[in-house]
């Protein structure tokens, strides 16, 4: 994990972020530290807080305590709308585009708050071709791949430095969400650093030059996807410590991170395994 500093001071930091959703605690001490010209995933079951961590750092959730750094500067208290215009821009989970309005009228509200840089509505044809001869079409009228295309559109014409994409590929056929992150080596070309929350596993190791797996709010696993296993990914994905209980099986869940592969044997009996928490198992 050396060669990370090699890219100079940190893009984005946070350090022991705590949020909770009225009483009930979302993130308990998360921290990371993001690269520039890295993509950075952050993995992990349904609840894991991986989208609270992505909308904190955007800015839409408050957190009780911890910090936010960005390119040096604390920006823990800063507003959505002022984090968008000092580069951090989200994708949010369910696209969240205005469907009355055109393909080109939502991508123009990303530009409200736009840095100077070289993304604009052009360069998003570009990208995506097929969205210039549709540009006067209402996005309601979208299929979900070309929609997830047009809030992607949306948040780079605000020139981002740091791009937020929550749950890229969620209800979207493989071949469309394998067409979608075919365009992720042109976004990062533009100098764009990424911080993506992804539940298929698989492809956030494709993708990824490292990767934070969370659950129930805490930190299981980080590294890159070298320095880390399918033991291991599997363990901090579901909370099990494979370490004891030799000799028996669980049920298996590892189709939900590794579709095609053959199931993985691990050391937990089916009754402990129902009971392991985070951390131990009984």
């Amino acid at each position: 994990m050396s060669g990370r500093s090699d890219s100079g001071a940190p893009l984005l930091e946070v350090r022991d972020l705590v949020v909770h959703h009225g009483q009930l605690r979302a993130l308990s001490g998360i921290s990371l530290t993001v690269y520039p010209g890295e993509v950075y995933a952050l993995i992990g079951a349904n609840g894991a807080g991986k989208s609270t961590l992505l909308r904190t750092i955007a800015g839409l959730h408050h957190p009780t305590s911890g910090s936010i750094s960005y390119d040096g500067k604390d920006v823990t208290g800063l507003r959505p709308e002022k984090r968008a215009t000092a580069g951090i821009v989200m994708v949010p989970e369910g696209r969240r585009l205005f469907p009355s309005l055109s393909l080109e009228e939502n991508l123009k509200v990303g530009a409200t708050y736009s840095r100077k840089g070289p993304w604009n509505i052009a360069a998003v044809y570009d990208l995506f071709p097929w969205m210039k001869d549709r540009r006067g079409q209402r996005t309601a009228q979208m299929s979900g791949g070309e929609q997830q295309s047009v809030a992607i559109g949306r948040a780079l014409v605000a020139n981002p430095r740091v791009l937020l994409l929550d749950e890229l590929s969620l209800g979207l056929a493989p071949v469309i969400v394998q067409r979608i992150y075919a365009m992720l080596p042109q976004i990062l070309a533009s100098g764009i650093t990424v911080l993506l929350v992804e539940q298929d596993v698989s492809q956030a190791l494709k993708v990824a030059t490292h990767l934070q797996c969370l659950l129930e709010g805490h930190t299981t696993l980080e590294g890159t996807p070298a320095e880390v296993n399918r033991e291991q990914v599997e363990a901090a994905y579901f909370g099990v410590n494979s370490d004891h209980h030799e000799g028996t099986t669980p049920p298996d869940r590892s189709s939900a991170l590794w579709p095609g592969l053959t199931p993985l044997s691990r050391a937990c009996s089916p009754e402990a395994f129902t009971r392991c928490s985070r951390a131990a198992c009984p």
